[in-house]
């Protein structure tokens, strides 16, 4: 088979062979840490914790950090702390001047601003572990026997400094992946745990259709749509809007001939959805803030902070996904106005000596590149926002468990394709550079050249 002969020749480039098996190596170190309990926690008696975080945002959560949070692990903040510190920085970046120069530095800028961001996440880190421990008996209910060392000040202290380290740790695994695996180290790891829940998920809700009565047509129905889903993903993530541009030819005296159109014609790739998974967690996290309004002690006991309560802590609920998806397309035109950079592309197409045929170089460059990513950006967002809240049509149509039906759409799918793809374009240039035919596409293996 082909896939058989390209896995064959992966594994014969001897530096490919040796990044993959780094980059295994290290997400099982990752795995394994996933599953280590917080000292003085009685894993036995933390049946709520993985109860309450079964379902709903908590759910989510969870998923990221591939049950680390339910297992009250050393490494429960995950590398979400990392995310978090790298999306604050890149805004960041849009209003502090002096972030905006380390952009303009190149490696010796960026390697501040990676500096920063790590700072950044000790410090989020410093935020979040306590809420963390506090929720445990507050929210959670754990009981108090489940403590072995009691809630004291060196419970929260030393454990505060091991959630600290695991996040440290986790992001020191994910750099290490990128320089010597195969790249792409937080994503794969992000990847990795929404993974580890997908087969629990899958069988829980296979076992409740049986037991209900339902005949395994129903589950295989399930994974046909699921499969459908996964195509419109890889659709979303692959699909561009290709902008001619024609480059002028130089002459042998260095300067550009008055047949221009003789020169070479290439094309500027324009993303569908150039903000990826960025405007769902934007919109996730302001999700938070309705049950909150709700339950604040201004509505509290009131009809409409009980309506709220009731409705936007419902992640599956009609209102919650009605707000989610007006906010994930508001965030992706926001989004991606502040990450493509169109007046810098149109200022590098006109050094280079290109241009856009029946537009002028520039700024009239520049408007031209702004109006299609406008244009493509409204199919694009609501694209994303479909794909975003069909788990919940999930839900409501076929009954699926809450489980389950979070890989059927929204931020777990879509990082899992994204990953998925960057992973096997990252392997298919290695093959190309060997001159093998790349997980791409088909054709006969070319010869190595000597």
């Amino acid at each position: 088979m082909k896939f058989i002969e390209t896995l064959k020749n992966v594994w014969k480039i001897e530096e490919l062979r040796n990044r993959i098996i780094v980059t295994l190596g290290l997400l099982l170190v990752y795995r394994f840490g996933a599953q280590i309990v917080l000292p003085g926690i009685d894993a036995a008696q933390l049946e709520n914790l993985q109860s309450g975080t079964e379902n709903g945002i908590m759910g989510l959560l969870n998923a990221f950090t591939g049950g680390a949070f339910a297992n009250a692990s050393v490494f429960a903040l995950g590398i979400m702390p990392y995310i978090s510190a790298s999306i604050v920085v890149q805004l960041m970046g849009i209003a502090i001047p002096y972030l905006q120069k380390l952009q303009k530095e190149g490696a010796s800028g960026q390697k501040k601003i990676t500096q920063i961001t790590r700072w950044l996440t000790i410090a989020i880190c410093l935020v979040q572990a306590p809420g963390y421990l506090a929720s445990l008996s507050t929210m959670f209910g754990i009981p108090e026997s489940a403590f072995l060392l009691g809630q004291g000040g060196v419970f929260y202290f030393s454990s505060i400094v091991i959630l600290v380290t695991g996040t440290v740790f986790a992001m020191w695994l994910g750099e290490k992946i990128t320089d010597k695996g195969i790249g792409n180290g937080i994503s794969l790891l992000i990847m990795v745990g929404i993974i580890a829940n997908m087969p629990k998920s899958f069988l829980q809700n296979a076992v409740s259709r049986i037991e209900t009565g339902n005949n395994v047509m129903m589950i295989l129905f399930e994974l046909v749509i699921w499969m459908a889903i996964i195509l419109g993903c890889v659709m979303l993530v692959m699909a561009v809007r290709k902008i001619a541009v024609q480059y002028a030819r130089r002459s042998a005296t260095g300067g550009y001939e008055k047949n221009v159109f003789g020169g070479a014609r290439q094309f500027i790739p324009l993303k569908l959805n150039a903000s990826g998974v960025m405007p769902i967690i934007f919109a996730q996290a302001i999700m938070f803030v309705p049950g909150l309004i709700g339950s604040s002690s201004f509505l509290e006991g009131t009809e409409t902070g009980q309506w709220m309560q009731a409705n936007f802590s419902d992640i599956f609920g009609l209102w919650y996904n009605m707000l989610f998806a007006f906010l994930i397309i508001v965030f992706t035109y926001f989004y991606t106005a502040i990450t493509v950079p169109t007046n810098k592309m149109a200022d590098d197409l006109k050094r280079s000596g290109g241009f856009i045929p029946g537009i002028r170089p520039g700024s009239e460059t520049s408007e031209y590149l702004d109006k299609i990513m406008s244009q493509i950006t409204l199919p694009g967002s609501i694209f994303l926002a479909l794909i975003a809240v069909f788990p919940a049509f999930i839900v409501k149509l076929l009954n699926v468990q809450s489980g389950w039906a979070l890989f059927f759409g929204g931020t777990s799918l879509l990082i899992l394709v994204g990953v998925a793809i960057d992973t096997m374009q990252q392997v298919n240039s290695y093959l190309l550079n060997r001159h093998y035919d790349g997980l791409m596409k088909t054709g006969k293996n070319r010869k190595a050249v000597a």
